[in-house]
């Protein structure tokens, strides 16, 4: 029992680290990982421990079961006669997306399968999107009679504007080669490739120092929106700190004696996923 009495209630997120990599898993198979109210609420808690965290370095999301993250868990956002004033559910997600796009610690999203509507606002948030290329994509929302608003904050990033266009429109189905193209992944490969391909990713990223790693995802997104002289102007003294910096200080040290800089973790046993 919990400490309030009761039997404790089952996360339906969890959570792992090993080696300065944290994977937050969904697993609420049963509803194909649906954003319900109790899958948020564990996705934010978990998250919070993970930026909190100082030995977690690099970000793995990811799930269980054929599909990622089926989106919004439509039983909850259905509206009972008599309750026409009454919200559809929206707890947390806002926060949740802005969390992973902000997070000063990169990002692999991991699917494990299918993604639609809502899921794919989780995996347009994050750094890096790896999946099999088996896997199948589409913003259902508009056959709903529904619209991609939340989500389109982040997917509007990452997609080919007239791609965009074509399947926030249409709720056209697509594959992952097609995914890839148009911004919303970042590689689409072989099931049996899908562990080593984010491995290798997450393994460059905690090469790379901490601090480095958070300003340059800010430079990846403020930089093309500056002017050129005003970005010449505000990188040059940018990259004047980033050397004089202790963390750029030691990256010059260990490359000149060639030995892993201070930053980098060394492996360790993993625990139990909680």
């Amino acid at each position: 029992m919990n400490r309030d009495g009761g039997w404790p209630v089952e996360r339906l997120v969890h959570k792992e680290v090993s080696g300065g990599i944290a994977t937050i898993t969904l697993d609420s198979p049963r509803n194909r990982n649906a954003l319900s109210v109790r899958l948020l609420g564990d996705l934010e808690d978990r998250l919070n421990w993970a930026l909190a965290e100082e030995s977690v370095r690099v970000i793995v999301l990811t799930g269980t079961g054929p599909v990622f993250c089926a989106g919004a868990d439509l039983k909850e956002q259905r509206v009972e006669p008599g309750n026409a004033h009454e919200a559809p559910v929206t707890a947390s997600f806002p926060e949740i997306m802005s969390m992973i796009w902000n997070s000063p610690k990169p990002v692999i999203c991991r699917l494990n399968g299918t993604a639609r509507a809502g899921g794919l606002g989780l995996v347009a948030a994050c750094d890096f999107a790896v999946a099999p290329d088996s896997a199948s994509f589409a913003f259902t929302e508009v056959r709903l009679g529904v619209v991609p608003a939340m989500i389109s904050v982040t997917v509007l990033r990452r997609l080919d504007p007239r791609a965009a266009a074509e399947y926030l429109l249409t709720g056209e189905t697509f594959d992952a080669a097609r995914a890839q193209e148009i911004g919303l992944l970042t590689r689409a490969v072989p099931a049996g490739e899908l562990d080593a391909t984010v491995a290798r990713y997450a393994d460059m990223l905690l090469r790379g120092g901490p601090e480095a790693l958070a300003i340059t995802k800010q430079l990846v997104r403020q930089v093309p929106s500056l002017s050129v002289e005003e970005g010449m102007q505000r990188m040059a003294e940018l990259s004047a700190q980033r050397f004089t910096s202790a963390e750029g200080q030691e990256g010059i040290a260990a490359f000149m004696d060639k030995r892993p800089a201070a930053w980098i973790p060394a492996p360790a046993v993993q625990p139990p996923r909680e």
